[in-house]
């Protein structure tokens, strides 16, 4: 019985257990490895700067800081490291179309009941004659994030220092829980 079991496991592949799949993919584990140095590195220039001036000058964080923490990182690591959502805040940040597939499927998969903590995504492709891995990381909004990026919540300084930076701001509107956007990483395999 354990091997008809264990063969039915390997015939079904990584589709019917995606989470194991990706426990198993030594590419994933190093891109959530990436992943948790890039957050751990916005997240303090961000307490810090929530220290010293408030969501105000935190927001210079993400206007500047952010890019260069991706650049540093992705130069140091040999992954392309970014951030995107649906609703994003600065052009750059725009979802390439294969970005914007996945994040509706991400919203999609949250809305089927699945922890916004969990939802990832990985798959391989092809560009320029070369196998590409890619990886993209769910972001839940946490409570913090609703002083910039929250409805009611962010206080009209905060307003005009996010319409100075980033007049066509779409990142707005979130509610704790909800998928801010996705870290996107790919590296050359």
């Amino acid at each position: 019985m354990k091997k008809i079991l264990f063969a039915s496991l390997l015939l079904a592949g990584s589709s019917a257990f995606p989470a194991l799949a990706q426990q198993l993919d030594p590419n994933v584990a190093e891109a959530r490895q990436v992943i948790k140095q890039f957050f751990s590195q916005l997240k303090g220039e961000l307490q810090k700067a929530m220290k010293e001036g408030g969501p105000v000058h935190a927001i210079s964080v993400c206007n500047e800081k952010a890019p260069k923490i991706a650049d540093k990182i992705s130069a140091d690591t040999g992954w392309y490291v970014a951030r995107t959502s649906l609703k994003y805040r600065a052009p750059t940040n725009s979802p390439l179309p294969w970005e914007k597939k996945v994040l509706k499927e991400f919203e999609a998969r949250k809305a089927a009941g699945e922890e916004v903590q969990k939802i990832d995504y990985k798959d391989v492709v092809e560009e320029d004659g070369k196998k590409v891995f890619r990886y993209m990381k769910a972001i839940p909004t946490g409570k913090i994030c609703l002083k910039c990026h929250g409805g009611k919540e962010v206080a009209p300084e905060v307003e005009a220092k996010l319409h100075e930076l980033y007049p066509g701001d779409k990142a707005r509107g979130f509610k704790v829980g909800d998928i801010r956007g996705a870290f996107v990483l790919k590296k050359t395999l």
